[in-house]
């Protein structure tokens, strides 16, 4: 699929310069101007269905992000291509390093906060039955499941039983650092194909691994999101950011699978399951699981 194809039925009589936009795996972008205004134009890759990707459920989303202030508007969703169309956000990258600071953790705390209280988005999100299905799917395409799988699969099912049922919000489960945007005055989230309803602390933590943020970080983290640190937050944040890892690293074994691109899933699977090994090893872990599974209901 062309993006010069899609571009003349979104802007007929009009020639629009389009340009590749890089980052993203799954996906190809291109920043599209026209007429002096730019846009975004994503094009789906091939199989991400097969990732749990429903486009139209993204789209909400989108939708619903950018109208609590926090996601790009969308200008247009594509049919049947399902691409997604949405307004260039003109801001800068916040590098890992400048994320682990307070008042950047602050500003993502508040991004995060105005999308839990988002109203409901269609689709459901919960790690625990993800690792499941791309371990099924992963299988059904021939790909060897690694031996740590059934380790963490142990784990994360300690987890869940300690946790229990959580209330259900919009999150976005993807929040990698070259998802957020600087605009000046806010924090901007983009890329919202995995999203749907579910566990805040699943957004709390995948945050917080995916920009390595040490105790003190998740501290800054809590204290900004909720007001106040407790330690039965402190533990469910510990606790999921394993579950964000396993997600991550099942996520890198079924690409083996179904994805056509030349990137080495095999180290990116493998990266992460070792980083889940640490954590799972570290005492302040187990000590959260066991405080999570003593506490009462």
């Amino acid at each position: 699929m062309q993006p010069e194809a899609i571009a003349a039925r979104l802007w007929p009589g009009r020639t629009p310069l389009i340009e590749p936009l890089g980052g993203g795996i799954t996906n190809r972008n291109y920043l599209v101007t026209v007429g002096g205004e730019r846009a975004v134009l994503r094009i789906a890759g091939r199989g991400t269905d097969q990732l749990g990707i429903d486009r139209r459920a993204e789209e909400a989303a989108a939708r619903m992000a950018a109208e609590v202030g926090v996601g790009p508007e969308v200008l247009a969703f594509v049919e049947p291509e399902e691409c997604l169309v949405t307004r260039f956000i003109d801001g800068s990258a916040v590098p890992p390093e400048r994320m682990r600071e307070p008042r950047q953790i602050a500003r993502a705390a508040s991004a995060l906060r105005r999308v839990h209280r988002g109203t409901p988005i269609p689709g459901r999100f919960d790690a625990h039955r993800v690792v499941d299905r791309y371990r099924d799917t992963a299988a059904a395409h021939g790909v060897t499941i690694p031996r740590d799988y059934e380790h963490a699969k142990a784990v994360a099912d300690r987890i869940e039983a300690a946790r229990g049922p959580q209330p259900q919000v919009p999150c976005h489960n993807d929040l990698l650092n070259a998802n957020f945007i600087d605009d000046g005055r806010d924090l901007r989230i983009v890329d919202w194909e995995y999203s749907g309803m579910g566990d805040r602390f699943f957004d709390l933590a995948n945050f917080s691994i995916n920009h390595e943020l040490p105790p003190a970080g998740d501290e800054d983290l809590l204290r900004a999101y909720f007001g106040e640190t407790r330690p039965e937050d402190a533990d469910a944040l510990r606790a999921m950011r394993f579950m964000s890892d396993f997600r991550e690293a099942m996520w890198g074994v079924v690409q083996q699978g179904i994805s056509a691109l030349e990137v080495d899933f095999v180290e990116y699977a493998g990266r992460h399951f070792e980083r889940l090994r640490r954590t799972a090893g570290d005492p302040a872990f187990t000590g959260a699981l066991a405080a999570l599974g003593s506490a009462p209901p």
